[in-house]
């Protein structure tokens, strides 16, 4: 912003924006999220949002964009904008273009959202590999296995003294393990462990639960907070675990579960609201839809990888949609 930050100091990173009023309700929205305020601070504040009654209009408005459905899965995909070199200020200007299809309040908002980055420098610190939004990578791994990392994963290994052992951290994993009896090959997630000898899966960390899908062999898999459950599957099956519970074996269409390998994601009959879901994970930026009765329709399709935004598009204009495009990679459904 152009100017200083409530507590006087000058923010690292900056946004400006055609209304004084926008910026500064901005300023006091992000400071009080941060922290809770003292009372000098607090004094402070309540005597901003007297001196002008579109303070507190504005301020309202912040915290109604906020609190709406419509930001409840735009945070899973902040981390991706990157801060600015350290010592300059990044300036975003909303253009007056923006104003009759979103509030001034809401435009900057978004653009604010999407720039933050969610802390990673412990994530960076423990992984061995890792991959960024977007991305995927092959790694060989030191007993002749073969990992592909997908989108925003993270893992490590540990292959001293014959063991096989790997971590997921965050993300996504495929894993062609080669074949050793006298030295089991196992992947932990947040809630479950795989063990095999030799064979061909993935596991999958979302928010509360781990998944494990077989391709061919046979895997066992185990519950981390009591290793007595256990499920064993076989080829296109897959299991789920969670912190209270591990699921039994049940089928997967492991092509269609698995296609990212190829660069390919498919949908056959899911809600937008999972493929918006499934769309974030390859996404830089943010997508938001506006609308949540939208989350009915059903969607078919097979999209690229590297090209979301056109995904989004074909979904956008198959179903009737309004795609809005901002800066920072933000992409609106209405």
């Amino acid at each position: 912003m152009g100017r200083q930050a409530p507590d006087g100091a000058q923010p690292d990173d900056g946004f400006t924006h055609d209304d004084p009023v926008v910026d500064e309700a901005l300023e006091w929205f992000a400071h009080l999220r941060g922290s809770a305020p003292d009372a000098a601070r607090q004094a402070e504040f309540d005597a901003w949002l007297r001196r002008d009654p579109r303070h507190a209009e504005e301020f309202r408005n912040l915290e109604a964009i906020w609190g709406s459905a419509a930001f409840g899965k735009a945070a899973d995909s902040l981390h991706a904008a990157a801060r600015p070199p350290a010592g300059r200020r990044r300036r975003q200007v909303i253009p007056t273009g923006w104003a009759g299809r979103l509030s001034a309040a809401a435009a900057v908002l978004i653009v604010a959202l999407a720039t933050w980055q969610l802390p990673s420098a412990v994530l960076r610190w423990q992984a061995d590999y890792l991959t960024e939004t977007g991305r995927q990578s092959t790694i060989a791994l030191p007993d002749g296995s073969t990992m592909i990392l997908n989108t925003a994963s993270a893992v490590t290994v540990d292959f001293e003294d014959g063991r096989r052992d790997v971590r997921l951290l965050q993300g996504e994993a495929f894993f062609d393990v080669l074949r050793d009896p006298d030295h089991p090959f196992r992947v932990a997630g947040e809630y479950g462990e795989v063990e095999v000898r030799g064979t061909a899966f993935s596991v999958r960390i979302d928010d509360d639960r781990d998944r494990v899908v077989l391709e061919r062999g046979r895997v066992d898999v185990s519950r981390l907070a009591d290793r007595a459950e256990h499920v064993a599957l076989e080829p296109d099956q897959m299991a789920v675990a969670t912190d209270t519970a591990l699921s039994a074996a049940t089928s997967i269409d492991t092509a269609r579960a698995l296609a990212w390998r190829e660069g390919r994601i498919v949908f056959e009959n899911r809600p937008l609201s999972q493929v918006i879901d499934e769309l974030r994970r390859y996404h830089a930026g943010t997508i938001l839809v506006m609308d949540r009765r939208l989350d009915r329709l059903a969607i078919t399709g097979n999209y690229r990888l590297d090209d979301i935004d056109g995904a989004v598009r074909t979904i956008a204009d198959a179903v009737g949609l309004a795609m809005t495009r901002l800066p920072g990679g933000i992409v609106i459904l209405r």
